[in-house]
């Protein structure tokens, strides 16, 4: 009996001491910090007042610190959707803090005293405000974004720029550039649009020289003398009808403004400076209907080139830009029958070049074969032709196959009645209305050139709109109703007329 009871004994101490090295390799194989990441989960770029954003997944009821003690506090699992073990913490950066473009060192110390270390895949970057970062637009197609949102048509833009605009860059998130435009005030530009300059550059700022405006056979004309290339944005606005652009990181010495004979679109242009480093030009145009504008720098003049409305406002004579929606390798939507967006579009621009043009008006089309065709290129071709209004075609598609209609998209406010006027007379083919959509991110709406609008003919993820983007007949009737659209939004704009010249500074909205 006391043989078994002894190894009874030995069987259980044996045990106990397997259970005990097993818990011990546990604990030896399972990290106590599972994963650290920067928020946003990107490389940064982070100035004085910034906040440098860190979570860390790890063993719970443990001490955790960054950035030398800055502590990470445990989430309750209620703020983490259940999850036990999630920290975060936040260090607001100072002058003097450096970082230089390296991995945010976390610190998990447990609650039995193991200490455990873990690195962000991230890098991060402190700047220095003595240094400054600076960097130049590398095209005439360069852009600015409100902000890092994304969505399939890119981020909300604030506006185009001119090639070689000096711009100051204070943060990075990912491939995105942060702007400073003026106090209180940025932007945030894509990398692929600049170029970096080379150290010991400084801040761009100018002092604006007395300008002129004047008019030649074609446009009005907008001429600022600067000092550098600077950044800029502008909005057509009515009521009254004016364009205004805000100059960033300029500051007047205007002392006059000469304006010369043979103008036509421009009113009594005048500035404000509604903080010390934004100039604004308030340019009031003579006509309701704005017919575009262009803004560039030659040298380092900016100017403003306004384009003047049609001497006749008809079809006749007018040039027309049609673009038919993707084509080549982007095959765009596709139907349950197999019709392609990209084979609709080109017939139904085909047969709208084919009315305009027995209504007189000549026609320049972005593409008339299956060719693949970049956004910028298309910019590029319109911007050298100069045609007084744009119409791109596209089919809609939507993952309810129950949605169906005709739509129309703009972007500027200043361009919605030639929008509006394509969206009613597409409805009278019999087509349901889907909407009228404004502020609309698409590359081709981005022009301020000329007005512009984009028409989603019909759903081709829905069978009865299908069957009439494939039917020849009713393809015709697509074309015949855009091109009285077109006759409307003309007829609209004559009916308006001019407001006349305005005198005085127009009162804002």
């Amino acid at each position: 009996m006391l043989k078994r009871l002894q190894n009874l004994v030995l069987v259980g101490l044996t045990s106990t001491i397997l259970s005990l090295l097993a818990l011990d390799a546990h604990a030896q194989t399972t990290p106590l910090i599972s994963a650290v990441e920067t928020v946003p989960t990107a490389d940064q770029w982070l100035s004085p007042g910034d906040r440098l954003q860190v979570r860390m997944v790890g063993q719970p009821n443990s001490r955790v610190t960054f950035l030398n003690g800055q502590p990470l506090t445990e989430l309750a699992p209620a703020q983490a959707k259940g999850q036990e073990g999630v920290y975060q913490g936040t260090y607001v950066v100072q002058p003097g803090d450096t970082l230089n473009n390296r991995p945010v060192e976390v610190q998990l110390l447990s609650a039995d005293s193991v200490l455990s270390v873990g690195f962000t895949q991230n890098k991060v970057r402190f700047l220095n405000p003595n240094q400054p970062e600076l960097a130049r637009t590398r095209t005439a197609l360069a852009y600015l974004n409100y902000g890092l949102g994304e969505d399939r048509l890119g981020g909300a833009k604030l506006g185009y720029l001119d090639s070689l605009v000096v711009l100051h860059l204070t943060g990075r998130v990912g491939d995105k550039y942060r702007v400073q435009l003026a106090a209180g005030q940025v932007a945030w530009v894509p990398q692929e649009v600049i170029r970096m300059l080379p150290p010991g550059g400084f801040v761009p700022t100018s002092l604006t020289g007395s300008w002129s405006v004047s008019g030649d056979s074609l446009y009005d004309y907008v001429r600022v003398p600067l000092t550098e290339r600077l950044p800029y944005c502008s909005q057509l606005l009515q009521n009254p009808a004016r364009l205004v652009v805000d100059v960033f990181g300029a500051t007047s010495n205007t002392n006059w403004i000469t304006q010369r004979t043979g103008l036509q679109e421009l009113g009594a242009v005048y500035y404000e400076q509604p903080q010390p480093d934004i100039f604004r030009l308030v340019l009031p145009l003579r006509h309701r209907q704005s017919w575009g504008y262009h803004i560039r720098y030659q040298g380092n003049t900016l100017i403003v080139q306004v384009a003047r409305p049609p001497a006749k406002l008809r079809l006749r004579g007018l040039l027309v830009a049609v673009d038919a929606g993707h084509g080549g390798t982007n095959v765009g939507a596709a139907g349950a029958s197999g019709a392609r967006e990209k084979d609709l579009t080109l017939a139904i621009a085909q047969k709208l070049q084919q009315e305009l043009k027995k209504a007189g008006a000549r026609v320049v089309m972005t593409r008339e074969t299956d060719a693949t065709l970049e956004i910028s290129e298309r910019v590029n071709l319109l911007r050298q032709r100069r045609p007084a209004l744009l119409v791109s075609i596209h089919v809609n598609s939507a993952g309810n196959t129950a949605v169906q209609g005709t739509s129309a998209f703009y972007r500027y406010v200043a361009f919605r009645p030639l929008a509006e006027a394509l969206y009613q007379q597409m409805q009278g083919t019999g087509l349901a209305g889907w909407g009228l959509v404004g502020s609309f991110n698409f590359g081709l709406n981005g022009p301020t050139e000329f007005p512009n609008a984009l028409v989603e003919t019909a759903f081709v993820s829905n069978l009865q709109d299908e069957q009439r983007l494939t039917s020849p007949a009713a393809q015709q009737q697509m074309a015949q109703a855009m091109t009285r659209g077109i006759r409307d939004f003309l007829k609209a704009t004559r009916a308006k007329g001019p407001r006349g010249w305005l005198l005085k500074q127009p009162a804002q909205d």
